[in-house]
C-alpha cells in the first residue's frame, strides 16, 4: 500500500510511483533486532493488513526519503537564522492567518 507523502519537500512520491511502474530488484538482508521491537513491528503490520518484510521496507524508505529538497532546505536556514522572524510562528491560528491573507 502506497500513500502520498503530504510533506512538500519529500521526493518520495516520485519515487514510489516509478517503483511501482518498475521491477524493484531486492536483494536478501539479515538483521538482528530486538525481540520486543520485531513484535512491535509485527503487530503495527497486520494492523495495516501487510507483511512484516513489506511494513519494515516502508518505514525504511520513509525514512531515507525524508531528504528536504532545495527551496525547503533554503526556507528552514532563512527560519533558523532569524532574518524574517515575523515569519516564525507561536501558534497555529497566526500561521493560517498569513497563509490565508498571501491567497488574497
Amino acid at each position: 500500500m502506497y500513500y502520498i507523502c503530504m510533506r512538500k519537500y519529500c521526493n518520495c512520491i516520485t519515487n514510489r510511483l516509478h517503483r511501482m511502474a518498475t521491477t524493484v530488484v531486492r536483494k536478501p538482508a539479515s538483521f538482528r533486532l530486538r525481540a520486543d521491537l520485531i513484535e512491535k513491528l509485527k503487530r503495527n503490520a497486520t494492523r495495516e493488513n501487510r507483511t512484516l518484510n513489506n511494513y519494515v521496507e516502508s518505514v525504511l524508505l520513509d525514512v531515507v526519503c525524508h531528504e528536504p529538497n532545495e527551496e525547503t532546505k533554503a526556507a528552514i536556514e532563512e527560519v533558523m537564522s532569524g532574518k524574517n522572524p515575523q515569519k516564525v510562528y507561536t501558534d497555529v491560528e497566526g500561521m493560517f492567518h498569513d497563509i490565508l491573507s498571501e491567497e488574497r
